[in-house]
């Protein structure tokens, strides 16, 4: 009897020391980051305990990289904000989520992305450029937790700006849909300093030269729409008419060469078909046939640019 009750008394004293030693592990909330940050080296081990889907991508993304050896502080709750609360009630309002319907606004998002990024040279006019201006999150565009090769930048592009991709597929157009010109050869959309398109360049010409730098002259004699700007001529995305012009020549050439002049015939709709058949104007270069040298001359004696 005596046995019994001092193995009870034993039970109950050790019951109690136990209780006493970690009433204080019983009272805290168990946390994230206080239960599992060992866990969290391994790039969100206990967020892909729900989110499995996203882990084996995030992996090889470039955040995933990024954050191989680092701290632990380089978490998952590096971009979606603590997830004590998200553990227990598991909705999207407890975490900072990207989703449309994730309730945060474009400026909240942003400012978790410019936490790290904003250092970024190609942020610099961020601020200035028309994407920032119209509202426009950093998830919009980039895709957090896959890789970068596995995104295909005119089908992000195309989400918003989706009459370029009627532009592009016309007969005449830069060689976008080949793969050999991306939209962010010409532009840049983090924003730029100067115009508007946010083009990487002071002005379309410079732009242009980039690539077709024989254009750039110096001429003796200048065209002068050619040295303003060659979206006066060209359509930059494409076009249906020969070289990426806006018009057809000669009616392109005579929206500022007008009739009292040399050739002294508008090619409007009742001159230019008359007859049995089209003026010859219409044939061939046109124009371009007499004045090819429409970019400009280096001729000192050949200001109306002809071969």
């Amino acid at each position: 009897m005596r046995r019994k009750f001092l193995t009870r008394l034993s039970l109950s004293l050790a019951v109690f020391v136990l209780l006493f030693m970690g009433i204080d592990q019983f009272d805290r909330p168990i946390t994230l980051t206080q239960a599992h940050a060992a866990a969290m080296d391994d790039m969100g081990a206990v967020c892909a305990d729900c989110h499995e889907d996203l882990s084996p991508a995030f992996a090889q993304s470039y955040h995933g990289r990024a954050w191989t050896g680092m701290n632990s502080s380089s978490t998952c709750q590096s971009c979606h904000g603590s997830a004590d609360k998200h553990i227990d009630d598991p909705s999207r309002e407890t975490i900072v989520s990207y989703n449309k319907d994730g309730g945060r606004s474009t400026e909240e998002l942003n400012k978790q992305c410019l936490n790290c990024h904003v250092a970024t040279s190609m942020l610099s006019y961020w601020e200035v450029g028309a994407h920032s201006r119209n509202d426009v999150a950093c998830a919009s565009c980039h895709t957090i937790h896959t890789s970068r090769s596995s995104v295909d930048q005119l089908s992000v592009c195309f989400t918003c700006h989706r009459s370029k991709r009627g532009e592009i597929s016309k007969r005449s157009h830069h060689p976008v849909q080949e793969g050999k010109v991306q939209c962010s050869d010409c532009h840049n959309p983090h924003g730029t300093q100067s115009t508007h398109g946010m083009i990487n360049a002071e002005n379309v010409n410079q732009l242009c030269y980039q690539c077709h730098a024989d254009k750039r002259g110096p001429y003796v004699y200048e065209h002068p729409p050619v040295e303003e700007n060659c979206a006066i001529c060209h359509a930059p995305h494409g076009s249906r008419h020969a070289k990426l012009l806006t018009e057809k020549v000669p009616n392109l050439c005579q929206d500022c060469h007008d009739w009292s002049r040399h050739p002294g015939t508008p090619y409007d709709g009742k001159t230019g078909f008359t007859g049995s058949s089209p003026s010859n104007r219409f044939f061939g270069r046109s124009c371009l046939n007499c004045h090819g040298a429409i970019h400009g001359s280096t001729s000192f004696e050949n200001h109306a640019f002809t071969r």
